[in-house]
């Protein structure tokens, strides 16, 4: 039966590819093309699903259709894509526009009687083939920083129209786009002790291998000692020739004595898959040193669908007199590679740097369930919430539980719970996770004296109570003012615990649509002269918090839709 595995795992291609139109979609962009992320790239607990254009550092570019079809869905969201439409097109992808400034002509109508309809900025919409018809190169939109954008550029991605599954663009012939002639830059290898009793050149920690540069252009890193088991890890970057900054890797691949052992490249998969970025990561140190180091090995196999793996996952275990070769490949989409040497021999060493001492005696197992209680908190883990087993720290003092510190990844949410009757105001009362000084609102239950959320990170959580309302504040005061020159009003919304949850804005009464920034805490309205009178004009603002504080703004002032004062 082995001899069958090894030999139908080996005969097999390694990574099988789809055929994919390279000549059907065009760049949505009229600038040439420059990335400042590509596709798979490592993001916090998410895999890149496209490709971020640069847009020269500014907004307003013209967004156009890459291929032709019709908008079958508009999100608009101040958070993740902020404003993003999606273009189905009739061989079976659909293109995605995230970011935007605003839609172009009868898009950007579509979009605003839906928000008027619906008395709210976000929305969410799926116009019907016959609706939002459009032609390859048409202007669609105007580019921007909306949503969760740490700058101006245009988000950019395809999916399979059925599955929804993302695919890399490259294979769209965005390839052609993109002049890439260097080979990806590994920065560092690191050899993994895989068991508490195992030693990587006579250490029980994660240690950085030396490399040298060989006259083929390969490297060789130095010779590895173990005792036990190890697994690797690499700090890796891409680049091209045109973009001028650091990108995504396409493909890794490790050999054990030349057999394929250990691999991934960033094809296509699925939303589902997004976050075991984190098992892929070494979290821990991702966290502590914002380093990321992919570990291409797993103690405790998952189902990352990109992984190709024989049955050891990465690991070496080497033992006396057989010594091992891991040949370590990075490679580019158009195939530039690096490729690393990594000599394993087996060593009875003891360490000599040990492991650190762990503090408690909870184990958590991955694959089991468990319940753990301290003072009024309860926490239930279900299985398969954690990648890896560890020992857990927890402790609770009145209404703040340390459960851990967020150096271990959780794959999907938890229960976290307390009981409490001494609160005034459960109503208005929450758990929320304490970071950086701020509380991190969870959406809370109340029944029974018991609180209870779900939430998906370790750390300090508290049951907190938010009786305080929202602030509005303007840049200078326009009441009884003339703003017949003025396009727009600009506030600033913030609240200090829960969060801001709604916003309504009202002219003479009537609704009006008020647009959010959640990064510059900014609240605009556009003046539509369909909602403002001749002369005096009354404004009212409400904005409410999650645990339902509400601050009211009112004020009047003055706009002549004829002259101007």
């Amino acid at each position: 039966m082995r001899f069958l595995f090894l030999l139908l795992f080996f005969s097999t291609p390694f990574f099988a590819q789809s055929s994919y139109p390279t000549d059907y979609f065009r760049s949505p962009l009229t600038i040439p093309m420059q990335l400042s992320g590509n596709f798979g790239e490592l993001r916090p607990n998410h895999f890149h699903s496209g490709f971020d254009f640069k847009t020269n550092q500014k907004e307003g570019l013209p967004v156009l259709a890459s291929a032709e079809g019709y908008v079958s869905r508009i999100k608009i969201s101040a958070v993740g894509y902020g404003k993003a439409l999606y273009i189905t097109h009739p061989n079976g992808y659909t293109t995605v526009y995230g970011h935007l400034q605003k839609a172009n002509g009868a898009i950007e109508a579509y979009i605003k009687k839906n928000q008027y309809d619906q008395k709210s900025f976000e929305i969410e919409v799926f116009p019907n083939a016959k609706e939002l018809v459009v032609t390859q190169g048409d202007t669609i939109a105007w580019s921007g920083n909306t949503g969760g954008s740490d700058g101006p550029h245009l988000h950019f991605e395809f999916r399979d129209t059925k599955t929804e599954n993302i695919i890399n663009p490259l294979f769209f012939g965005f390839d052609k786009l993109l002049k890439d002639t260097k080979r990806p830059f590994v920065a560092s290898v690191l050899a993994y002790p895989i068991t508490a009793e195992s030693t990587v050149n006579q250490s029980n920690v994660p240690i950085v291998l030396h490399m040298s540069l060989q006259k083929d252009g390969t490297f060789l890193a130095e010779n590895v000692r173990v005792n036990g088991a190890v697994g690797f890890g690499i700090t890796a970057n891409d680049f091209d020739d045109v973009s001028y900054n650091a990108n995504g890797i396409y493909k890794v691949q490790t050999y054990s004595n030349g057999s394929p052992n250990f691999g991934y490249q960033f094809d296509n998969f699925p939303f589902a898959e997004m976050r075991y970025v984190n098992a892929l990561l070494d979290y821990e140190r991702y966290k502590k040193t914002k380093q990321r180091v992919q570990k291409l090995f797993q103690k405790n196999p998952n189902n990352w669908g990109l992984l190709h793996t024989d049955k050891y996952y990465g690991i070496f275990t080497p033992v006396p007199n057989l010594n091992q070769l891991c040949r370590l490949e990075v490679s580019d989409f158009n195939a530039n590679t690096t490729s690393i040497q990594i000599p394993i021999e087996y060593a009875k060493d003891t360490a000599v740097i040990p492991s650190p001492k762990i503090d408690s005696k909870l184990w958590v197992k991955a694959n089991q369930d468990a319940i753990f209680e301290q003072g009024d908190f309860s926490v239930f883990f279900p299985a398969k919430t954690f990648y890896d087993d560890f020992y857990l720290r927890i402790a609770a003092k009145k209404d703040t539980l340390q459960l851990h510190e967020d150096i271990v990844p959780a794959h999907t949410n938890f229960q976290l719970s307390c009981t409490d009757s001494l609160h005034k105001y459960p109503d208005k009362t929450f758990l929320g996770l304490l970071e950086n000084g701020n509380i991190n609102y969870s959406p809370t239950k109340f029944s029974k004296n018991t609180y209870k959320t779900y939430v998906k990170k370790l750390g300090t959580y508290l049951l907190y109570t938010d009786t305080i309302a929202p602030t509005i504040k303007l840049p200078k005061s326009i009441e009884g003012r003339w703003l017949s020159k003025e396009n727009q009003l600009n506030f600033e919304i913030t609240d200090a615990a829960s969060g801001i949850k709604s916003y309504m804005g009202y002219l003479n009464s009537t609704w009006v649509l008020f647009e959010y920034d959640y990064k510059s805490d900014q609240l605009v309205h556009y003046f539509d002269p369909a909602f403002l009178l001749e002369g005096k004009n009354e404004l009212k603002l409400i904005v409410t918090d999650n645990v339902g504080n509400s601050a009211i703004f009112e004020t009047t002032f003055f706009r002549s839709q004829k002259t101007k004062p």
